[in-house]
C-alpha cells in the first residue's frame, strides 16, 4: 500500500520539476519579458538567459527605415532583422530569432495583423515577436510624437536561437542602441541626404559590410554554373543533331522516291481530303503557337522549338498527301 501511494507521488513531483523548467523556454519563445534573469531591463541589459549572458557578434541586428529626424506626428515603416552571422555567410547557424524594441513610450508602434508581433510582456512602451518561427524579419512602423519635445531614443536587442527551446550558449544575442533628433535640429538646406531614413545595424562586422566568399564557396558556385552550362549546350546540341538527322533523312527519302522510286502509295480523295485538311489544321495552329511564344520570350526555348518542330513536320504532311492524292493507281490499289 506504501508503494502505490509513493508512485503518484514522485510522478507529480516529476512534472512539475519538468514544468518549472519549461517554463523559461515557453516564455522566451513568445518574446522577452520586461526584465531579464537578473532583473534588469531586457531592452537595456539583454538577454542574460541565452549566450552566457553576454553579447556576441554572431547575433547580427538590424533595423532599417531609420530616419536622422523625425516630423511630428509622421508615420515610419521600418524593418526589424535578427539573424546568426554564419546562416547569413552560408555556413550552418542559427535560422530562428526574437527581437525587443523600445521608444520608452514617446512615440506609437503598430504593425499588421500578419507580422508576428505583440506589445512586450509587463512593458507597454515595447514590442516583441509572438513566435520564433518568424524567420527573423518583422515589418512594423513607428509613429512619431505629436509634440516636439525631445530626441526619441530605441533600444533594439536581438537574439538568434537554434530553436531548441533550451536558453543556452548556442543561443546568440546583441543590443543596438539609436536615436531620432527631433524637428527643427537638422536643416534641410544643409544637408539633404542626412534627412533620408538609413539602416542601423550590430553584429559582425565582416558579415555586415566586407564578407567575402570562401575559397570553397567560390569553387562550388564555379562547378554549378558549370554543370548547368554543360546540361544545357548538351541540351541543344543534342536536340539540335536530332533534328538535323531527322530533316536530312526526310531530304534522302524524297531524293532516292524522285530517282529511284516508288514514290508515296496512293490515296483516295474521299481519304485524302480529311487527312490533308486535319494536318494543315494542326501546322497552322502550332505555328501561331510557336510565333506568339518566339516573340514573347513566355516558354523555354525547347518547348518553343518542338512547337516549331510539329508544325514542320504536319506541314511536311500536307505535302506528303497531296503526292499520295496524285499518285497514279496500281493493281494493288483497284483489288
Amino acid at each position: 500500500m506504501r508503494m502505490l501511494t509513493s508512485r503518484p507521488t514522485r510522478l507529480i513531483i516529476t512534472i512539475l520539476v519538468v514544468g518549472l523548467l519549461s517554463l523559461p523556454a515557453f516564455a522566451n519563445s513568445q518574446g522577452p519579458p520586461y526584465l531579464n534573469s537578473d532583473n534588469n531591463e531586457t531592452s537595456k541589459y539583454g538577454c542574460s538567459c541565452h549566450g552566457n549572458g553576454v553579447p556576441g557578434d554572431r547575433a547580427v541586428v538590424m533595423i532599417s527605415g531609420v530616419p536622422v529626424m523625425y516630423d511630428l506626428d509622421t508615420s515610419y515603416e521600418m524593418i526589424v532583422t535578427v539573424a546568426d552571422s554564419f546562416t547569413l555567410a552560408g555556413e550552418d547557424g542559427n535560422t530562428k530569432a526574437g527581437f525587443l524594441l523600445t521608444d520608452y513610450g514617446l512615440g506609437e508602434f503598430s504593425w499588421n495583423t500578419d507580422e508576428e508581433i505583440r506589445i512586450a510582456e509587463d512593458n507597454p512602451d515595447a514590442i516583441s515577436q509572438s513566435d520564433t518561427t518568424n524567420g527573423g524579419v518583422w515589418i512594423l512602423t513607428w509613429t512619431a510624437p505629436s509634440n516636439d519635445s525631445e530626441a526619441v531614443h530605441f533600444n533594439l536587442v536581438g537574439n538568434s536561437v537554434n530553436g531548441d527551446g533550451i536558453p543556452n550558449e548556442y543561443d546568440y544575442w546583441n543590443i543596438l542602441s539609436f536615436s531620432i533628433h527631433p524637428p527643427g535640429t537638422i536643416v534641410e538646406n544643409d544637408n539633404e541626404a542626412s534627412l533620408q531614413t538609413r539602416t542601423i545595424a550590430v553584429g559582425d562586422y565582416e558579415t555586415l559590410f566586407v564578407l567575402e566568399e570562401s575559397e570553397s564557396e567560390i569553387e562550388a558556385q564555379r562547378q554549378a554554373a558549370l554543370s548547368d552550362e554543360i546540361f544545357a549546350k548538351g541540351n541543344l546540341y543534342y536536340w539540335t543533331s536530332l533534328t538535323a538527322l531527322i530533316v536530312g533523312a526526310v531530304f534522302q527519302r524524297e531524293i532516292m522516291e524522285r530517282r529511284y522510286g516508288p514514290g508515296p502509295e496512293y490515296l483516295a480523295s474521299e481519304l485524302a481530303y480529311p487527312q490533308g485538311l486535319r494536318r494543315l489544321l494542326i501546322s497552322l495552329v502550332a505555328l501561331v503557337i510557336a510565333v506568339n511564344w518566339t516573340a514573347n520570350g513566355t516558354q523555354h526555348p525547347f518547348i518553343v522549338g518542338v512547337v516549331w518542330l510539329i508544325s514542320a513536320w504536319a506541314a511536311y504532311g500536307v505535302y506528303r498527301t497531296v503526292r499520295s492524292a496524285r499518285a497514279e493507281q496500281t493493281v494493288h490499289d483497284v483489288m
